[in-house]
């Protein structure tokens, strides 16, 4: 069998150097069944002629096709054959794999292979294709199929790029010679295997000659000493990145690289004066600002910073210099108020000095420098100004009006040493209890005072300059009303004493203590004792603890109710001021019903029941008297003919008894008299009313109307002022429909209650007081006729006559022509 392999590569006579590798390889095969290159064992002194190759179907060598090929015809890659094709054409070429029909195409007679396409080895450097023979009418293999291999040949068509540019970096000023700046770097997109297409070196065409490049490193260098970067801070470079070794020919790229000196601390601070004058005024604030300086340094960030101090000078304390952190200002501050008339100008010597030294640059200092600052004071005019800011005063609580109580002081601190007129604050002595002479300064009472209702009294006083009366200064007198013994002990409360009817003699059953408004120095001491008309009462008596306090007793046992439901007892408090001041509080006791454990159960008056007889056993005992008397008539008329009759008369008295206790019984009142102390009372009425017709038992307009205010007759003994949940005047109270519907109600129920508590006919007790009232939820208003009496209609309800038999009886209510009602 016998092959034979060619390559389009041989053909291109502009690549002559692509000979000798292949004239190396001679035409060897690949043995598809053992996958290893096979040599021929003959010598052939021309490797252009073919091969002849034995025991094998294929024989071909790896192919090349060049890149970036321009030409117009199809690039001729190679040539497949078989020793079974006789040339009879029986047998066709069939080829698969990478870009096989699309780049590459394969003559089915001829077996001759092309690439239709340009080819470009960066985007793939090789194709891995599969050709096979088979027979042109079964299309049958006619052999096994075998893979090769289209290598794409390298040219110099990329030049080398910097991916990372352009660059930034920064270097210190005043570097040494040779310091590393920053490496860049450039790829070639060529095949570095393949000649010099990817061999790349570096050179600097702008920044020479501040700064270098290693050709093969790319590393940048300073190429100068001590570059200062007050005088340049910033350098851009151009560096080239060529292939090809740099030769003719090769294919170059180029790229940035700005460098910054950054900063060192290489220079000092330095005053652009040596002497530096400044003008305040005398009424400067403390802690105000008196002047700023600055120290100029020519570096920037951290090494700029500085610091600034007082060496010396003539106002000790008086001022401060601090640093203002985002200028670098020496800011000069006032420490203590300034007085034109005591010192008028001071000297300050300042000095300046960095914050952060470096030791490279110490030969370069020092690092600080110092000027003298003068500041001058201006005078001005000031407000009076108090001795004492703060005077305290002392007056007695009984001090007559006029009585002084203190003097006060101001005086003009400028030169003119004007007069000062006093004068109070009135916002701080609104009830104008003190008055101040305007030209003494002297403090005196102007009205009666009441340590109980203010015991300090705070007031400012003015002192304002005859001169300039805008110049004000301001005092304060600070006065303390010492008290007197002006106020009796009275009860500390209101005390609710329950006695027991089962007490037994010589309990406690109350203790009290008393309160008083003056404060004495030794504190209160009260005494406690019964008034003198019922000191020796047989009742109860009364024991001082020597503790301001005092335990009421019983002397007795047997208390009842019915006998005495309520006991008065006066109870004389005396103080131990000077003079001692005494009252007399009443203590008021309630006899109650107790239980077992002495738990009150029911206090006050026991309901007082009439006793007597009903009617029945009035009228049975009526029968017994007259069928006595009507046996002793039998009886007389038997023994006693002559006997006056007595029947008529007795049985006409006893029937005048029964009338007389009958009416008696039937006058006797509901309302039980006062002494009976009933405390409550329900009255019920069973009457009952002749619905809407019945206009004649009670006026029900009155009743049920919301808005209706009778005048109420006031009783004199009844205190008409009732509480309210709402305060209004009589003319500003707003109608009952125009409140909030929660609260209708409560006033509703609080009208009725005061109008039953002015009332002169309503019962002094408490009684049961029973309304029907009609809310006011609709928009339309209330539908019922109740309010008809008292409201002003002009509504025409003649309508209801047409509404049928059930709304007849309305329609002859209402529905009248001529406007009448049944009311009218």
């Amino acid at each position: 069998m016998t092959g034979w392999c060619c390559s389009g590569i041989r053909r291109a006579l502009a690549l002559l150097a692509l000979l000798f590798p292949l004239r190396e390889m001679g035409c060897r095969g690949l043995n598809p069944n053992s996958g290893e290159l096979e040599k021929s064992p003959h010598s052939d002194p021309d490797p252009w002629e073919v091969l002849h190759r034995h025991k094998r179907s294929w024989v071909w060598n790896q192919f090349f096709v060049l890149e970036e090929y321009t030409g117009n015809e199809p690039l001729y890659v190679g040539k497949l054959h078989s020793d079974v094709d006789k040339g009879d054409g029986k047998v066709k070429y069939v080829l698969s794999g990478e870009g096989a029909t699309s780049i590459f195409t394969i003559d089915e007679n001829t077996g001759d292979i092309h690439a239709t396409k340009r080819l470009d080895r960066e985007a793939q450097a090789y194709y891995t294709l599969q050709a096979q023979a088979v027979d042109r009418l079964t299309n049958l293999p006619v052999e096994p199929k075998s893979e090769f291999v289209v290598k794409v040949q390298d040219i110099n068509d990329n030049e080398p790029k910097f991916l990372d540019g352009p660059y930034l970096a920064g270097v210190p000023e005043m570097s040494p010679l040779g310091t590393m700046v920053v490496q860049v770097a450039a790829t070639d997109a060529d095949d570095p295997t393949y000649g010099n297409s990817a061999r790349v070196v570096y050179s600097i065409i702008h920044g020479q000659p501040y700064f270098s490049v290693e050709p093969k490193t790319g590393v940048i260098r300073t190429a100068l000493s001590n570059m200062d970067r007050e005088t340049r801070d910033q350098y851009v470079l151009v560096i080239q990145a060529k292939d090809m070794v740099g030769q003719m020919g090769g294919l170059s790229g180029t790229t940035s690289v700005t460098v910054t000196l950054t900063d060192v601390n290489d220079n000092p601070p330095r005053f652009a004066h040596k002497i530096y004058q400044y003008t305040v005024l005398e009424s400067l604030p403390v802690q105000s600002v008196v002047a700023r300086i600055k120290a100029a340094d020519a570096d920037i960030g951290s090494n700029a910073e500085m610091d600034y101090r007082i060496m010396d000078g003539d106002g000790p304390g008086m001022f401060n210099v601090t640093t203002d952190e985002d200028t670098q200002d020496g800011v000069i501050i006032l420490l203590k108020p300034l007085d034109f008339e005591t010192k008028s100008s001071f000297s300050l010597r300042i000095e300046a000095t960095n914050r952060n030294i470096d030791s490279n640059f110490l030969s370069l200092g020092p690092f600080s420098d110092t000027t003298s600052v003068k500041v001058t004071v201006e005078d001005v005019n000031e407000p009076p100004v108090f001795s004492s800011p703060l005077s305290k005063m002392v007056v007695s609580e009984d001090a007559k009006v006029g009585t002084s109580i203190g003097r006060v002081s101001a005086h003009d601190p400028d030169t003119s040493n004007s007069a000062i007129r006093y004068s109070i604050d009135r916002n701080t002595d609104l009830e104008r209890f003190f008055n101040v002479d305007a030209l003494s300064g002297v403090i005196s009472t102007a009205k009666p005072l009441d340590r109980e209702a203010n015991s300090i009294h705070n007031l400012t006083i003015f002192g304002i300059e005859s001169q300039d009366p805008t110049q004000i200064g301001k005092g304060v007198a600070l006065i303390t009303v010492l008290d007197i013994n002006d106020n009796a002990p009275v009860f500390a409360i209101d005390y609710e004493t329950l006695l027991c009817e089962n007490a037994m003699p010589g309990q406690v059953i109350q203790t009290v203590s008393a309160v008083d408004k003056d404060e004495p120095l030794s504190g209160h001491h009260f005494y406690f004792a019964l008034a003198a008309p019922v000191a020796g009462n047989l009742n109860f008596t009364l024991r001082d603890n020597k503790d301001n306090t005092a335990s009421i007793l019983t002397k007795r046992g047997g208390f009842r109710r019915r006998e005495q439901p309520v006991y008065r007892l006066p109870v004389l408090i005396v103080d131990s001021g000077s003079p001692a001041l005494s009252s007399t509080n009443t203590l008021s006791v309630r006899v109650c019903e107790c239980d077992s454990d002495g738990v009150a159960l029911s206090c006050g008056a026991v309901a007082y029941t009439a006793t007597g007889l009903s009617t029945g056993a009035l009228l049975a005992i009526l029968g017994c008297i007259i069928t006595l008397l009507g046996k002793l008539s039998m009886l007389r008329n038997t023994c006693f003919p002559s006997m006056l009759t007595p029947s008529s008369l007795s049985l006409s008295a006893v029937m005048v008894l029964l009338i007389v206790t009958m009416r008696r019984r039937r006058k006797e009142p509901l309302i039980l008299e006062e002494e009976r102390d009933i405390r409550e009372n329900i009255v019920r009425y069973d009457d009952e009313g002749g619905g809407e017709e019945d206009t004649e038992a009670f006026d029900m307009v009155t009743l049920r109307n919301l808005n209706v205010m009778r005048d109420p007759n006031v009783r004199r003994d009844v205190t008409p002022d009732t509480p309210t949940f709402f305060h209004y005047t009589p003319a500003t109270r707003p109608s009952y429909k125009s409140l909030p519907d929660n609260v209708v109600f409560r006033e509703f129920i609080w009208e009725r209650l005061k109008d039953a508590d002015v009332d002169p006919s309503a019962p002094p007790y408490d009684s049961l007081q029973t309304y029907a009232f009609e809310g006011s939820g609709s928009v339309a208003d209330s539908l019922s006729s109740l309010e008809s009496l008292s409201t002003d209609s002009d509504q025409n309800y003649d309508y209801l006559s047409n509404w049928g038999p059930r709304f007849k009886k309305l329609a002859d209510l209402y529905g009248n022509s001529d406007g009448t009602g049944v009311f009218s």
